[in-house]
């Protein structure tokens, strides 16, 4: 079986990669893509026997994939954001994965996959509209697999969020850090912006883990965190979005 991995974050699609190789190791990926752009210049030139899509992409919505290219390709979603999926599979009854994505929900997808040997029949137009006239909903919770092991962590709970070398990782206000599949971008999707606020590349901030700002060079602000940062100069505002900061705090 020959597989497209449409996925804008490297872990989650070589995680998604490796999962589906020990499942069937005779599944071929053919490429991991990460974008609309690029999407839809594979598509115009390649075909596959399936297609992993992330609802989510960094550059938009995938479903505007299929405004720009034909595609017969059944699809199997795969999203964080439980609203869209939900939607997408009332609407057309396709099939859909949501983060993190656990082996035997994975397994059961392919068997699914293997039943029906058709590309679904998606109104792609409707699905889109309905996403474009709906609330805004953000995430309440994550589920962090460590090992065997999930934990579910509150969005309240959490004081930010931070890159730590490749990784990026959820502190709790009781001191805790788990790791997360997700970018800070995507993050920023998924979370109340009333809450929560990047303050630089490093950092995604909860208001409420703000114990102490000072003025600091060049406009910027200073930033002291509950819990303490391990590195607390990296809590500095950047300077592009200090005045947006200071916005979001006045609010």
């Amino acid at each position: 079986m020959n597989i497209l991995i449409i996925e804008d974050e490297n872990f989650a699609a070589d995680k998604l990669e490796a999962m589906l190789r020990e499942i069937d190791p005779m599944i071929q990926v053919l490429g991991k893509i990460g974008s609309i752009r690029e999407s839809v210049k594979w598509l115009s030139q390649h075909s596959a026997d399936l297609i992993f899509l992330d609802i989510q992409l960094s550059d938009g919505l995938s479903f505007s994939i299929f405004e720009q290219v034909t595609v017969n390709t059944p699809i199997i979603f795969t999203t964080a954001y439980d609203q869209y999926a939900i939607k997408a599979f009332d609407l057309n009854s396709i099939s859909y994965l949501l983060k993190p994505i656990r082996k035997s929900d994975l397994t059961e997808a392919l068997k699914k996959f293997s039943s029906l040997k058709s590309a679904y029949s998606i109104d792609f137009e409707e699905i889109l509209a309905r996403l474009q006239n709906r609330e805004p909903e953000f995430k309440r919770r994550f589920l962090i697999q460590i090992g065997d092991k999930i934990k579910k962590v509150e969005v309240p709970d959490i004081a930010y969020f931070f890159v730590l070398e490749k990784g990026v990782y959820l502190r709790t206000f009781q001191g805790n850090s788990f790791p997360v599949e997700y970018t800070l971008e995507k993050l920023e999707a998924v979370l109340s912006p009333e809450i929560f606020f990047r303050i630089n590349r490093k950092y995604l901030v909860n208001i409420n883990a703000i114990s102490s700002m000072w003025a600091y060079s060049r406009s910027r602000v200073k930033v002291e965190l509950i819990p303490k940062a391990d590195d607390p100069f990296e809590t500095i505002v950047s300077i592009d979005r200090s005045a947006e900061f200071k916005r979001w705090l006045n609010r």
